[in-house]
């Protein structure tokens, strides 16, 4: 699309510039639209620009109003006051290496309750941010505005100012933090039959990354993890293999996906893709945070204090019965006929493991999943499988856990800084507010990634892949490259002259004169055609379909149908967006 842009509404933007534009007036003469220049965010080939786009595109606030600032700048340190004084527990918080903010500390021992023989005492400490945000108060609108933090390769764009986040929120190793913290108590068998909560004062015995812990644990412990091992890490781990116990009973959804991060140079330029390793450390540290925010969700149920849950509804009939029919052309079993739980669908898993189907199985019961939200009524949780669930851990990074941070001071009458009664009225607005400004940073933090992956592989257009089918449209093929796990589409049309059946509840595509299938998951080599990195975008071309060359259709009519006819419309459609950020043109 172009729009006409006159000298007056140019905004002083330079030829061949990335720049943010808005439409101001109808077409003209000419037959363009009238444009003004809103925001200039420079050359396109400089990696800064690129979560930029994203940033200017989805219309995520990443300046800060003076008056935020400097309610944030005039903040001080929490007093002890009235808090439990934790400052001599040795609580530790356990981050990745390049965390600047630490949200939350843990700390575990066994219980030496004789009524609880091998059970464990667990205390999880999440940062003060209530404390500091009041309620009416110009963070608290921000942070309401903004909804969440949003984490791009070279960037964040926090919810509070780095004076919070960064400094007096965050529980810095040696330095007094205002905090609230839960005692949870586990039997020997990891299920939770205690728990009580706190406003408190600690002061972190050491701030530590996965690989670090997880090293000491393995028998290489460090400097700063040497004298920790025995006293804190050891019963940390103890507590984390009883709730592997309790997990596996309670069997949430086993998905097994790899997690891709994006590598930078000093420079800001793609260096390298990694796929984390995911290592008992950050597997403890996970089961810690849903344990301390289920705690949460079940205090605040008992004492009748309004909340918001984080609600994952169970997926439609519809999704899965198109599960279902992927798992038969696989010559595997989802059960029928019964209340779906999520050991049904691990068990799907279990059966496509270490197999060829692994990786189509996995991607389609992702796909079959509904998208988890943040709501006033209680659906429960069906991915993690729990009944009450709300967000407490991260309040730092999302305002849903500073709603439910409010609502434990207004539970456990710890000051005036609870929840509003307005605030509760609005609850429902809220949680839709939240749930969507959630949603719009995920489509940012993708798009960017698109970005980075598309400039990296630009040098190296014409090379081959090998690559999975992670995508099926009428339009086209998605394949995901296993050595970075970038997207890219092979058009329908490059597929040969036959005609391809589209079957959405399959998700596949079918050749009606080769036969040959398309579907979810199946082993394709590729070649790279063009990369776009203002966009993006990958085209590949296929090559082989699970080890066997592309078979040549007899060049007859390719038929007609949707497949064709709609591609066109399908690209123009997903690149549809209200603000443009596009090349200037003169």
């Amino acid at each position: 699309k172009e729009w006409q842009v006159s000298e007056r509404d140019i905004n002083g933007a330079k030829d061949g510039e990335l720049v943010e534009a808005e439409q101001s007036g109808p077409k003209n003469r000419m037959g363009l639209p009238s444009a003004r220049i809103v925001n200039r965010l420079g050359d396109p080939s400089q990696p800064k620009a690129v979560s930029l786009i994203a940033i200017h595109q989805h219309g995520i606030p990443d300046q800060f109003p003076d008056a935020v600032i400097a309610e944030a700048d005039a903040a001080k340190p929490a007093p002890l006051g009235k808090r439990e004084d934790l400052r001599d527990m040795l609580l530790i918080t356990i981050d990745p290496a390049d965390a600047r903010d630490h949200d939350d500390a843990c700390y575990a021992h066994a219980d030496d309750d004789p009524k609880n023989p091998g059970g464990h005492v667990v205390w999880v400490a999440i940062a003060d941010v209530a404390h500091y945000v009041p309620p009416g108060s110009e963070l608290e609108r921000e942070a309401r505005k903004r909804g969440n933090s949003t984490y791009f390769p070279d960037r964040v764009v926090p919810m509070l100012p780095d004076r919070l986040s960064g400094d007096l929120c965050s529980l810095h190793e040696g330095v007094p933090r205002a905090c609230i913290a839960v005692r949870m108590v586990l039997d020997s068998h990891g299920q939770k039959i205690g728990h009580k909560f706190v406003r408190a004062m600690m002061k972190s015995a050491a701030s530590l990354n996965y690989e670090e812990v997880q090293a000491a644990i393995d028998g290489a412990p460090n400097d700063k993890t040497e004298p920790l091992l025995s006293s804190v890490l050891e019963p940390l781990y103890a507590a984390y293999y009883a709730l592997v116990e309790a997990r596996k009973l309670r069997q949430p959804l086993e998905l097994d996906l790899p997690e891709r991060k994006i590598i930078l140079s000093e420079d800001g330029k793609v260096e390298t893709v990694d796929f984390r390793n995911r290592l008992n450390a950050h597997k403890m540290i996970e089961e810690f945070m849903v344990l301390a925010n289920v705690a949460a969700a079940e205090e605040l149920v008992s004492k009748r204090v309004p909340l918001l849950f984080r609600v994952h509804e169970e997926p439609s009939r519809e999704k899965l019965d198109a599960l279902r029919e992927v798992a038969q052309s696989a010559g595997l079993v989802l059960a029928k006929g019964q209340v779906l739980q999520t050991r049904h669908l691990n068990s799907l898993l279990s059966q496509a493991k270490d197999t060829d189907f692994s990786e189509q199985i996995n991607l389609s019961t992702l796909r079959s999943m509904t998208q988890a939200y943040y709501g006033q009524e209680n659906f429960g949780h069906f991915g993690l499988a729990l009944k009450n669930y709300a967000h407490f851990t991260s309040p730092i990074r999302r305002y849903s856990d500073l709603i439910v941070h409010r609502a434990l001071v207004t539970a456990g009458k710890w000051g005036d800084d609870g929840l509003l009664p307005n605030e509760i009225e609005q609850l429902e607005k809220t949680a839709k507010h939240i749930s969507d400004t959630e949603r719009r940073s995920m489509m940012a933090e993708r798009d960017t990634t698109d970005r980075y992956l598309a400039s990296y592989l630009s040098e190296r257009v014409g090379a081959e892949f090998s690559a999975r089918i992670a995508g099926i449209a009428k339009f086209g093929v998605f394949a995901r490259l296993e050595e970075t796990g970038a997207d890219g589409l092979i058009p329908v049309r490059t597929l040969g002259r036959e005609y391809f059946r589209y079957d959405p509840d399959n998700q596949s595509l079918t050749g009606e004169e080769t036969g040959i299938t398309l579907g979810l998951g199946v082993p394709v080599t590729v070649r790279l055609s063009e990369a776009t990195p203002v966009t993006g975008g990958l085209i590949l071309e296929l090559l082989t379909v699970d080890g066997k060359a592309m078979p040549k259709s007899s060049g007859g009519h390719r038929g007609r149908g949707p497949v064709r006819r709609n591609a066109g419309k399908s690209h123009k459609k997903a690149a549809k967006t209200k603000r443009k950020v596009a090349r200037i043109r003169k």
